[in-house]
């Protein structure tokens, strides 16, 4: 696939189109993991307020999507917004598609005034462990409703604007 022009746009995670992609991301992580340590999203709730989702065509062409489910302060705990279902596919990869869904997402949490992001992937991408560590997100451990999971490896990455 040449990718010369690519088009971000929000996208409602309940369409048609978001949900084939869905589809293709949910068959994936079933196959690389147990039911156990997959944390699928209802696509609903990436739908504003309380979340976005965002997609990425060539063409007319889906090519991959991804959201973000915001979190309030609570307890001590910064509000933060959760980078869910970010899945490009196979066709796509490696043309800069998931890096620019990242951006988009974590621009989507500064102009909100949130300032933090987390997320939760599986040990067995290193293609997204690599991108996530090369956007600057660190590990840390579980976070929200999460539990200590071998297979899982959870990062949080603090975005512009942040007190330090």
């Amino acid at each position: 696939m040449s990718i010369d022009v690519m088009r971000l746009a929000p996208l409602d995670p309940t369409s048609a189109d978001a949900q084939a992609l869905i589809a293709r991301s949910e068959a994936l992580m079933s196959a690389l993991y147990p039911s156990e340590s997959n944390h699928f999203e209802p696509a609903a709730n990436l739908r504003p307020p309380n979340g976005a989702f965002w997609g990425c065509w060539v063409g007319e062409r889906l090519v991959g999507c991804g959201g973000v489910k915001h979190f309030a302060a609570v307890g001590g705990e910064p509000a933060y917004g959760e980078i869910k279902r970010l899945f490009v596919l196979d066709s796509a990869r490696g043309h800069g598609v998931a890096r620019q869904l990242m951006a988009r997402l974590e621009t989507e949490l500064t102009d909100r005034g949130v300032h933090l992001a987390r997320l939760e992937t599986g040990i067995h991408q290193p293609e997204a462990l690599g991108l996530y560590r090369r956007l600057g997100y660190r590990e840390r451990g579980p976070f929200g409703a999460y539990a200590s999971d071998p297979l899982s490896a959870f990062f949080e990455k603090q975005l512009p604007g942040a007190a330090t």
